[in-house]
């Protein structure tokens, strides 16, 4: 294979991802945001480049990173669950600028299914996002971004992310008054992200949107409490919900039509 990957973002799905597409044969390269995290990676034998995106611009070793890259994947997170008033939108559009000037064809815009709203209800990628964020109106506007851009591109929007040491359940235990038991869980693990990603590429499915969510959707309450259980530890306590209340799940028709793709995790 000659394909050269790049991975904007060498972190918890970044990092096993490269791994993964090394093992497949693929030449890797990933971004980190320190020239201190750089050296560390390239003693562990990774190609990385520190590279950092603000409002001005694109800082660091942008040129080397993309240089020769045929197929590139991005997974920088807005980062605007912190408020901090920064402009995504723009950070992105000064990134894709530098894409668009090399030679990558093929790009995947790792998203969220965040863009989606609560009173959207049941959802598939026929259906519009309707976000009632900010983080997912900036996702949504930097996927139009990529979509329409000179290069051919997949959206993935993930659900929410588990595996390894991140388990979402041991950050809910022992709380009460908790809202939202109703809701279904809109999960993936991490094993599946690096599978579906992974089938992007091998099959160059390029050019679709895809929700990448696990097809079980446990209620919260149902879900955490045996989670919690599981693991010995006390289960969250959730208030009643309103009959009034909606809640969004995603579910997905282009993972089995353009990837043919089975979760290896279920919930």
């Amino acid at each position: 294979m000659n394909k050269t990957i790049a991975i904007a973002g060498l972190g918890w799905l970044g990092l096993p991802l490269a791994q993964q597409l090394k093992t497949l044969g693929f030449k890797v390269k990933g971004s980190v945001t320190t020239l201190d995290k750089a050296a560390q990676l390239q003693k562990n034998g990774f190609d990385a480049f520190a590279m950092t995106l603000s409002e001005e611009g694109v800082n660091g070793s942008v040129t080397a990173f993309l240089k020769n890259v045929t197929d590139l994947i991005i997974m920088i997170p807005p980062g605007l669950r912190r408020n901090t008033g920064s402009d995504y939108v723009l950070k992105m559009s000064h990134f894709l600028a530098e894409v668009e000037k090399s030679k990558v064809t093929n790009c995947i815009f790792v998203s969220s299914t965040s863009v989606y709203g609560d009173a959207q209800g049941n959802v598939t990628e026929k259906d519009l996002p309707k976000p009632e964020n900010e983080a997912g109106r900036q996702l949504l506007q930097v996927e139009q971004l990529f979509f329409t851009s000179s290069c051919n591109t997949s959206i993935v929007r993930f659900g929410g992310l588990y595996g390894g040491s991140r388990q979402p359940a041991r950050y809910l235990a022992g709380r009460t008054q908790l809202n939202g038991g109703a809701a279904p869980v809109n999960l993936i693990h991490r094993d599946d992200c690096i599978g579906i990603l992974s089938e992007i590429i091998k099959q160059e499915a390029y050019g679709h949107i895809f929700n990448a969510v696990s097809p079980k959707h446990p209620t919260k309450a149902t879900y955490y409490g045996q989670k919690t259980s599981d693991l010995c530890l006390e289960p969250p306590q959730f208030v009643e919900t309103n009959d009034l209340e909606s809640f969004k799940q995603v579910d997905s028709i282009h993972l089995s039509t353009y990837l043919s793709y089975s979760f290896s995790h279920s919930l």
